[in-house]
């Protein structure tokens, strides 16, 4: 379990970075929006990518929030036969670990 925990973790430290990566670039652009010719159109992609940034926001929220064994779900999907051999693996250590308790 501690392995699929340090997995979750890492996932969403990678997406919180992006997302602070995407801060800055957003703060960047709003400041130089007012000094192109085409500030309308900056303005409204701006005002577009702060909503898709939004939508980020609140997906790792949700990733936050997501039972561990969804997280587990989603791996395997994702892995195919690795993933499968991961989990099969994961399952035998917890009950391994139970047996020798």
């Amino acid at each position: 379990m501690a392995d699929i925990n340090h997995m979750v973790e890492q996932h969403i430290m990678k997406y919180e970075s992006h997302l602070k990566h995407m801060d800055e670039l957003l703060e960047r652009a709003r400041k130089g929006a007012g000094e192109v010719p085409e500030h309308a159109e900056v303005s409204e992609a701006l005002k577009e990518l702060a909503g898709e940034r939004e939508k980020l926001v609140s997906h790792i929220e949700e990733l936050r929030l997501k039972p561990l064994e969804d997280w587990q779900e989603q791996e395997i999907e994702l892995a195919g036969p690795m993933g499968i051999w991961d989990a099969v693996a994961q399952q035998l250590e917890k009950l391994v670990e139970k047996i020798e308790r």
